[in-house]
């Protein structure tokens, strides 16, 4: 492996260099060198601190049906450079402020034979590199169809990786961590169970793609701005350690379809010294484009219950009848339907949710299986399947729509499409204008299962483009999403920050299928939260449920993800009376905040443990959350970022010594001490467990 590897590296500098030039980042950390070979083709790559992250690497694309594709023969006919510094205010966010600080470099080739022109922008900041492809407005390049893209990162060994298969449908999988030597053999065991497309090749896996290096430095690749265009895959060459990008593919195998002027989406590498740089950059937001919305004064951030483990665990049913063949909407009387006894959205079961929501004091209530269409919903490629307007006979829409709003509770709407995407948009306007008649401020969107059109994917380029009309729509209205089993998010958010959440991984749904690893929420972070947050779900605190399954966590590691995966919409995803066994942690979910002022990083490592202290916006108090791994752990944890001079109080919530995920995840202790800036706190974590921490300054 290391006689292959060495002869790439040699061959890489071998090809003359016609064109150099250098791109350093505002501190000079971070220095990127990009060159022309002797065959016209480009090649970059990047060094943080003096120490290589990427090795001279192409760049170029195939494209459809031309004699001459986009990755060689090409002359350099301009290049300018630039600075650029703002601090811009986030709607929402980990912190009320974000510096966007960069050097620029572009660069306008030509290709000799064809005359056509790409301009090749990279933006170095001192985390890490951001580049694309454009394309401006010529002659001799209007539209052109995308074959493959054929952007290298060469990486400079045998990486230790936290990765997933890259299957074009789903991200719903445990993350699998091993050496990229490793991946082509433990493909299969990874998406084994997962009923989803077959992944693209037996070394492809997706982004976000969190990596170590043996000397210690730490790499995340991903993409920014994903608009008009497919996901971006990782195919990795296990010989030389290559890997090059892989588009979702459409229906007909074709990768993306483009008119000038347009772009690519960003190519993002994040590099850091410590695990907590990965997790303090902002690169894939700072891609994006400012707010579209003008107004954003009706997008706030939410606390919710809702109708929904009852369902996942099998205690009560989406749909009203127990008639599973097939129906038609508008045609199928439900009045006279048989109940299935079970269906979890009557009015009755709902306003025990908003009681519970309007005396805890949390914002919101989700209902899922309140329209007409779930008794086959799913699995029948069936385009005409829900309405989203009509409700079962069992549940009173104005009724509780009033209710709630006595109590002060507002309600989230539930849209699952059943990935009948032209049935969503066929309706949209009246489902959110529907939304807007009874006070629903939020709606979760679901995309379960095969896409229609038939042969679609997730994440190919069609279906990017209705997420974006979605949600664009949804602003219109002053709707906010959270969308479920969509493309992974790459900080589109900033753009339209009425996107309020997606789900786009393994979530806790899935510890109810039969569970999740434990340090699965010490790899999440890293991965699916580098481009926007994450509705995980979190907050149960009876492991054993319903239907049999076994939630991997303790109560205290359900504490602390509150503060670790960070969302501006936060479920508390237990039965209330749960909570109700459990009052004093459950106190925690009630005071943690939502949106945050500052963000520190305490102490991190992928797939072992997370520990990250927030500072609310209104409040000015400090909350830490830890998420804990698969060994027990004692961590030192600094309050050095609190204001000297000062003395608090910290409400420990943490795992007694003898908490277990597995056999005893239940047991908390909960303490208080005092604590000043100078403060050094060893707390224990269980094996997938963790802590919690509320300081309130005396």
């Amino acid at each position: 492996m290391k006689l292959k590897y060495s002869y790439l590296i040699i061959f890489l500098f071998a090809c003359t260099t016609v064109f150099s030039q250098q791109l350093k980042s505002p501190s000079g950390t971070l220095e990127m060198n990009f060159s022309l070979n002797e065959k016209g083709q480009p090649l970059y790559d990047l060094t943080l601190s003096g120490k290589a992250v990427i090795l001279p690497s192409t760049l170029g694309l195939d494209l459809k049906d031309e004699d001459t594709d986009l990755k060689d023969g090409f002359e350099i006919t301009n290049t300018e450079t630039s600075s650029f510094d703002e601090t811009w205010e986030p709607v929402w966010g980990e912190e009320s402020k974000i510096r966007n600080h960069y050097n620029e470099l572009a660069i306008e080739l030509t290709q000799g034979s064809t005359r056509r022109k790409v301009i090749l922008r990279f933006r170095a900041f001192d985390e890490g590199l951001g580049f694309r492809y454009e394309f401006p407005l010529q002659e001799n390049m209007g539209y052109f169809v995308i074959s493959e893209e054929l952007t290298q990162f060469a990486m400079t060994g045998d990486h230790t990786a936290f990765w997933l298969p890259g299957d074009y449908d789903t991200q719903e999988y445990d993350y699998t961590t091993s050496r990229l030597s490793e991946i082509r053999g433990l493909m299969q065991g990874a998406i084994t169970g997962i009923a989803s497309q077959t992944p693209f090749s037996e070394t492809g896996v997706q982004t976000s793609l969190m990596m170590k290096t043996r000397d210690g430095l730490y790499i995340n690749l991903h993409e920014a701005a994903l608009i008009d265009f497919p996901a971006m895959h990782l195919d990795l060459n296990d010989e030389t350690m290559v890997f090059t990008s892989h588009l979702t593919p459409d229906a007909q195998g074709d990768k993306g379809y483009l008119y000038t002027p347009t772009s690519t989406p960003w190519r993002t590498i994040i590099a850091g010294e410590s695990a907590g740089d990965i997790l303090a950059s902002r690169i894939t937001y700072n891609l994006n484009e400012p707010s579209k919305i003008e107004d954003t004064s009706w997008i706030k951030p939410m606390k919710y219950v809702g109708v929904w483990w009852e369902m996942i665990t099998g205690q009560s049913s989406w749909s009203y009848t127990n008639d599973f063949k097939a129906i038609k909407l508008g045609e199928t009387d439900y009045e006279s339907a048989r109940p299935n006894g079970i269906h979890g959205a009557t009015t009755e079961n709902v306003k025990k949710y908003i009681d519970f929501a309007a005396e805890h004091g949390f914002d919101g209530v989700l209902v899922e299986g309140w329209n007409v269409g779930w008794e086959d919903w799913f699995g029948n490629s069936k385009d005409y399947v829900f309405d989203f307007l009509t409700p079962y006979p069992d549940f009173d829409l104005e009724g509780i729509s009033a209710y709630a709003k006595e109590k002060g509770v507002q309600m989230v709407m539930h849209h699952e499409t059943s990935s009948s995407t032209r049935n969503y948009e066929r309706h949209m306007d009246e489902a959110y204008a529907l939304m807007n008649e009874y006070g629903y401020p939020a709606v979760k969107s679901g995309y379960v299962g095969d896409m229609l059109p038939r042969g679609e994917h997730h994440y190919s380029q069609w279906m990017v483009n209705h997420y974006q009309y979605a949600f664009e729509k949804a602003a219109e209205y002053k709707i906010m999403v959270n969308a479920h089993e969509a493309v992974r998010p790459t900080g589109v958010a900033r753009t339209w920050p009425n996107l309020i959440a997606n789900e786009s991984a393994r979530g806790t749904e899935y510890q109810a299928f039969g569970g999740n690893k434990a340090n699965h929420v010490t790899i999440l972070p890293f991965t699916r939260q580098i481009g926007g947050p994450m509705d995980y779900t979190p907050g149960i605190f009876v492991m054993d449920v319903h239907n049999g399954s076994h939630v991997n966590s303790t109560i205290a590691n359900q504490l602390g993800l509150y503060v670790t995966l960070y969302s501006p919409l936060q479920m508390a995803a237990d039965y209330p009376e749960n909570y109700d066994r459990y009052p004093d942690a459950f106190q925690f979910i009630k005071d943690v905040a939502l949106d945050w002022e500052k963000s520190v990083y305490l102490e991190a490592e992928p797939g072992q443990y997370v520990t990250i202290a927030r500072k609310a916006k209104e409040t000015g108090e400090w909350f830490i959350g830890n998420s804990n791994g698969l060994m027990a752990r004692t961590g030192d944890v600094s309050f050095d970022f609190l204001e000297a001079g000062k003395t608090y109080t910290a409400q420990i919530y943490a795992d007694r010594s003898d908490a277990h995920f597995k056999d005893n995840p239940q047991v908390y202790a909960i303490s208080e001490i005092e604590v000043t800036s100078d403060f050094v706190l060893k707390q224990f974590s269980a094996p997938g467990g963790g802590y919690a921490i509320r300081i309130i300054e005396k």
